[in-house]
């Protein structure tokens, strides 16, 4: 791949991974699939852009496809492409708080779990984030629950919170 064509994007937002895509690979690219996205979950420590592609990938070690085999290619031509961006780590004089939290609503299309999210900045620095597929289904979003263990994070250290683009979602 160090020869590869690089790419704009990691993975569309909008493509649906699935169990049962594609044809599931032999014994030996089973493997290799899964050395590359564990090395994947390693980079996203620096490169956290990818974290949402690298968290799709890792849903399919225990029988990845052929679909998923090429899903995981097309982030590997997106670093070709990027080797230039990552997290730079230096002193802020902001101390400004801000976070942002997402989900994606039943995202998956096997077991309708969503995936949620958020970051915190200090000032234009990316200081905690996190990304991960709900443990269960359920009928209204975890996101709220999310953002409060958030704000109670925050509010332990000290810092005042205000509520940006607060918006709750129920999934009927």
């Amino acid at each position: 791949m160090k020869i590869c064509k690089p790419i704009d994007t990691p993975l569309s937002v909008s493509e649906k991974l699935s169990v049962v895509d594609g044809e599931p690979l032999s014994s030996e690219d089973s493997t290799r699939y899964r050395s590359i996205v564990g090395a994947l979950q390693y980079i996203t420590l620096t490169r956290p852009d990818i974290a949402f592609s690298v968290n799709k990938v890792c849903n399919f070690l225990h029988a990845p496809t052929t679909v998923h085999w090429i899903s995981m290619k097309r982030i590997l031509r997106y670093l070709q492409g990027t080797t230039s961006l990552g997290l730079r780590l230096s002193k802020s004089s902001s101390t400004s708080v801000s976070a942002f939290s997402d989900a994606d609503w039943a995202g998956c299309p096997d077991d309708r779990r969503s995936t949620c999210g958020f970051a915190v900045f200090l000032g234009s620095k990316l200081i905690s984030w996190s990304a991960r597929k709900q443990a269960t289904v359920s009928r209204s979003s975890t996101e709220a629950e999310y953002k409060a263990g958030l704000m109670l994070q925050l509010k332990l250290y000290g810092c005042k919170v205000c509520l940006l683009n607060w918006v709750c979602h129920r999934i009927e």
